[in-house]
């Protein structure tokens, strides 16, 4: 049986966590043109992705100084923590300055 801290994010995951990927792939491009509902699915991954940190992941964190040092390994190896990063609003209004204001209410 492999190490569970030495796997790697790609071709490599196990069947369910692959499972998992393409469901969430599938749901994204079903939400493709609805920024809300895109929206609606960031944040769900990122509530489990704080559930499973804040639970599971700290409960089996390591407690030898070897499978501290195989963590620490993994981390530098692989592409280091995982972290949902923010959009700015700078990046959120590029697209809404680029395309314009056709569809923005008319002054009165």
């Amino acid at each position: 049986m492999s190490d569970p801290l030495s796997f790697q994010l790609d071709d490599t995951l196990p069947e369910d966590l692959q499972q998992i990927s393409e469901l969430i792939e599938k749901a994204a491009i079903a939400r493709a043109d609805d920024c809300v509902a895109l929206l609606c699915l960031l944040r769900l991954l990122e509530q489990r992705h704080r559930e499973i940190r804040e639970t599971s992941f700290r409960n089996a964190l390591p407690t030898s100084r070897h499978r501290l040092y195989s963590l620490l390994r993994d981390i530098e190896v692989n592409g280091g923590w995982p972290y949902i990063h923010r959009m700015k609003l700078q990046a959120l209004f590029e697209n809404f300055f680029a395309e314009g204001q056709e569809d923005s209410p008319p002054n009165d």
